[in-house]
């Protein structure tokens, strides 16, 4: 029988990753780490189950088993095999490069992958931390060339700065970066497609510069200034508000001190509840588990019933499809 499924974290050093994950994970030695890839079916980075009589099992194992009984049948029929979404968490110590993501159709003639659409929550920012959105004024595609090739590519970014509780919508096409100083959550398509187009020049540890991907990012970008990515929402305590409905994932935010009652038996997806902060205690009709920040549950397709129990107050990112 299935029941609520954690997996363990992957992490993954990056040139600018830091010591958040490494702490928030209880890995004291883990230095550099960028990211965390807290629910993934992605090859060669593919979560595994955490608990319970299923430990030990890789995700795409159990799609494979289980089927339409752990994602649903309108899931399992659109996706099979492939598990359509990516959690992660991100801990940026530096500056991430300057990049863009293609849609469905040119990551499927390029690389036969899923596009990458995607959302952030900010779970931690310092002071002055920001992030690149897009254009701050329409731009044409000569005027980025030529700011590309002039190293002034910068001048014509549009940024904001960030505070925990801040969300935001990552469009395809839309140039983004994540600045210094922020801790946030990843939710996306499962996809790894990213064309990078600045690096302020780094070198990694053998003093290589990373590779860019300019001319295959000419025709994806979007030039027109940038718009709409923050998301407006109210913060109410002890209910789900919606952050993002788009046609690949849905996403709410809750932050809640009572006992949660949460009705899934008329739905037949599976949900994801994402911890983004303190830890609570989550039961149904036959399990019960801790779910900590930084970790993922996984509610299989006939879940009914869910209640949850937080440690003072915990705040979680629901996504269904």
């Amino acid at each position: 029988m299935l029941y609520p499924l954690k997996f363990s974290p992957i992490l993954k050093e990056k040139i600018w990753g830091g010591r958040k994950l490494g702490e928030i994970y209880n890995r004291k030695d883990a230095e550099n780490i960028g990211e965390s890839w807290v629910l993934s079916a992605f090859t060669g980075s593919e979560s595994v189950v955490a608990n319970g009589a299923l430990k030990g099992q890789p995700l795409s194992s159990l799609i494979d088993t289980y089927k339409d009984a752990l994602v649903g049948k309108d899931i399992y029929q659109k996706f099979g095999n492939n598990f359509p979404l990516l959690f992660k968490l991100i801990d940026a110590d530096d500056k991430l490069s300057i990049q863009v993501h293609p849609n469905d159709a040119t990551a499927w003639e390029r690389h036969k992958s899923f596009g990458k659409t995607e959302m952030w929550y900010i779970i931690e920012a310092e002071d002055g931390s920001e992030l690149t959105l897009g254009f701050n004024k329409n731009t044409t595609p000569e005027e980025y060339a030529d700011a590309l090739a002039k190293g002034t590519l910068e001048t014509l970014l549009h940024t904001v700065k960030v505070q925990a509780g801040d969300a935001f919508f990552i469009n395809t096409g839309l140039v983004h970066a994540i600045g210094k100083g922020i801790l946030l959550a990843e939710i996306q398509q499962s996809s790894d497609i990213t064309y990078r187009i600045y690096d302020y020049q780094r070198k990694d540890a053998n003093g290589h510069e990373r590779q860019l991907h300019n001319q295959q990012a000419l025709d994806v970008i979007n030039y027109r200034q940038s718009e709409h990515t923050k998301i407006i929402y109210q913060k109410i305590k002890n209910e789900f508000v919606p952050l993002v409905n788009c046609k690949y994932f849905k996403t709410s935010f809750m932050e809640f001190s009572n006992r949660q009652f949460l009705d899934y038996s008329e739905t037949d997806n599976f949900a994801v509840l994402l911890c983004v902060g303190g830890q609570f205690e989550l039961k149904t009709v036959n399990a019960t588990l801790t779910v900590a920040k930084g970790e993922a549950v996984m509610l299989p397709a006939d879940t009914q019933i869910v209640q949850l129990l937080p440690e003072q107050s915990s705040k979680i990112l629901e996504t269904i499809i």
